[in-house]
């Protein structure tokens, strides 16, 4: 099993001949889907943990797309690990599929589409999904790290990070040259650096 097959599309459309073809065609490459017959229906269920991407018709009864796609950013509050969306529309638009894109829309596809071209898009999309899913924990990691120094580690790991020698942070901070070493040994062993030039590196991931 591939990453991505491990995640599920989600489908929101209201005309059900198109849902289930999709949903058809994607258990036919062995990716699984959740058909959902309106957007109210999809955000009255939202979060959904396996959600990797989601397509969302442009036109539907009730909300429409961009609706659902804008309440979901609201509910996440913009989150980047928020799944990526492709719209699908039956009538040519360019001014919304321009619009779409700008607000962060994955892609935006006209009806009738490509078999192939939807399934390629729907896997992008989800290898980004996890790419990001990726990188946010990887971030909330290091933040807990960092949450972790006591108040003058953290205080050490400043200067540190100012390029301060042992000798000038001991005479900022009014402590022993011993004390800082300490310090600086604590620093690097809970955050995981290897030396002052990845303990920034690592900093800067999460400012």
């Amino acid at each position: 099993m591939t990453a991505a097959a491990a995640l599920a599309v989600h489908i929101v459309d209201d005309e059900e001949p198109l849902r289930d073809s999709l949903g058809f065609l994607f258990a036919s490459r062995g990716i699984a889907t959740r058909l959902w017959p309106s957007g109210e229906d999809f955000l009255g269920a939202w979060p959904q943990p396996d959600c990797g991407c989601i397509i969302l018709d442009v036109r539907m009864g009730g909300m429409s797309g961009p609706q659902v796609a804008d309440a979901l950013q609201r509910a996440e509050g913009g989150s980047a690990a928020l799944p990526p969306v492709i719209f699908l529309t039956g009538h040519a638009d360019v001014p919304l599929a321009v619009q779409s894109l700008k607000s962060g829309a994955f892609d935006f596809l006209e009806k009738p589409f490509n078999d192939n071209q939807i399934v390629d898009l729907a896997m992008q999309a989800m290898a980004l999904h996890q790419s990001r899913a990726a990188e946010h924990s990887s971030r909330a990691e290091l933040a807990h790290r960092f949450a972790s120094l006591s108040e003058r580690e953290a205080d050490v790991m400043r200067l540190i990070l100012e390029g301060q020698l042992n000798k000038q942070i001991a005479d900022s901070l009014g402590i022993s040259i011993r004390t800082v070493e300490v310090h600086r040994a604590r620093v690097l062993q809970k955050t995981g650096a290897r030396n002052s030039v990845d303990l920034a590196r690592m900093r800067a991931l999460i400012d």
